[in-house]
């Protein structure tokens, strides 16, 4: 299918922008976890500070489709981005003199101003692609594979970025340092987004966010519990067990600790966009009928259970941090990243595969409600889990979550030829 001109163009544009928000988002959450962490919050502590980060984010998915739909892709787009300086301004005034009840406040309500930030940006993009990208031989799965993979590497950098600025500047002046970069960035986008995204309809309706389609709604509880398992160990669980393991207790160690750790997740982040940019050729979705790809979500999930189920198996035999399994937890979430991306960005892909054209933004809107549902859930566990239970009960509970993302994701059904998706 031939698009216009400024359609590519505006993917372009798009992509770019998305590209920036996810450079400081993903830095944004290392300079935070790992500043509040030496302050000496515990893991419960760390994982109230992006509870509101994911509540917002469900709230804003639910609602942006609307917006989306009603406005414009481009509103939502720079609200974002917008947005998220915003969040970044209000970051450098934390003051270390404030209690510890009130710097968790605080930083909640920054962080819920980012997580909304981050979904409205995340949706505009996810449903420009469904809008510009080519859809004759598998050109959709390759267009969202494209920019899915992409914008997680870059925000593997951006962990990286983060770990590093907090280690040489200091939190404050890292935070402003982005604010000031993504605003640029911000006037650069507007001046060069080019026509080519719908401008909105005033007949949307609010009602419409609710899918009605049981692949949608499948589709999305398998989202759920996917991004539960990630970040059942992501967010406070492996960061926090490194630090013990890598740092001395002294400024100097701090830092090191800070490098390797931010090195890691960045790799990490990195690998799983790569590998996600990747999935089109790995599932061979060029050769392969719609209804084999579908199959394929319920597979991957399974096979991708089995690595956090042998890393809890290890964490039980440990006695304690250990060389031994210091390695073997890089080496087999570092696996896990590459399976998990295969499921993600087949999850990517059948969202927009099953939604209608006109629909798009409702039920992008929907599904990333259901993946920020997800991380929610991962976030609140992770703090949970490896406070009460250390790193085997983590583990197991991100074992638990996969094989439930599975049996949701079996519940897909293939999509007649001689109907549109529901």
């Amino acid at each position: 299918m031939t698009r216009r001109p400024d359609g590519f163009a505006a993917y372009i544009v798009v992509t770019a922008a998305y590209w920036a928000f996810m450079l400081t988002d993903g830095a944004l959450r290392m300079l935070v976890l790992l500043h509040f962490h030496t302050l000496g919050f515990s893991p419960v502590q760390l994982a109230y500070l992006f509870v509101l980060y994911e509540i917002a984010g469900m709230i804003t998915n639910l609602n942006a489709g609307w917006i989306a739909a009603r406005f414009g892709l481009t509103v939502t787009l720079y609200a974002g981005l917008g947005l998220q300086v915003a969040a970044l301004v209000a970051l450098t005034f934390l003051d270390p003199a404030w209690s510890v009840a009130a710097s968790v406040t605080f930083v909640m309500a920054v962080q819920g101003a980012s997580g909304v930030a981050k979904d409205l940006a995340k949706m505009s993009a996810k449903s420009a692609v469904k809008l510009l990208a080519p859809t004759a031989q598998g050109g959709l799965f390759r267009w969202v594979a494209v920019l899915t993979g992409s914008k997680n590497a870059v925000k593997g950098v951006g962990f990286g970025m983060g770990a590093a600025l907090l280690g040489v500047f200091g939190f404050t002046a890292a935070t402003l340092g982005m604010a000031v970069v993504l605003a640029v960035i911000l006037c650069a986008v507007a001046l060069a987004m080019p026509a080519g995204l719908p401008a909105g309809s005033k007949g949307a309706k609010f009602s419409e966010i609710f899918s009605r389609s049981s692949n949608v709604n499948w589709l999305s509880a398998a989202r759920v519990f996917l991004f539960g398992a990630r970040d059942v160990w992501f967010v406070v669980g492996i960061p926090v067990y490194f630090h013990a393991v890598l740092s001395d207790g002294t400024p100097t160690g701090d830092r090191t600790a800070f490098f390797v750790i931010g090195a890691f997740m960045a790799g990490w982040i990195i690998l799983y966009g790569a590998v996600q940019a990747s999935a089109p050729r790995i599932l061979r979705a060029k050769s392969r009928p719609e209804a084999t790809l579908i199959a394929d979500a319920r597979k991957w999930a399974l096979l991708l259970a089995i690595i956090p189920a042998a890393l809890t198996l290890a964490a039980t035999l440990s006695d304690g941090p250990q060389g031994w399994l210091t390695a073997a937890l890089i080496v087999g979430l570092l696996s896990f990243g590459a399976v998990f991306a295969v499921n993600s960005a087949l999850h990517s892909y059948l969202i927009l595969a099953f939604s209608r054209a006109e629909q798009v933004t409702m039920d992008v809107g929907f599904y990333y409600m259901a993946n920020a549902g997800g991380r929610l859930l991962g976030t609140v566990l992770s703090g949970l889990s490896y406070q009460t239970g250390g790193l085997s009960a983590m583990l197991a509970t991100a074992t638990g979550l996969i094989v439930l993302s599975a049996l949701a994701a079996g519940r897909l059904t293939p999509l007649k030829p001689w109907t549109k998706p529901e």
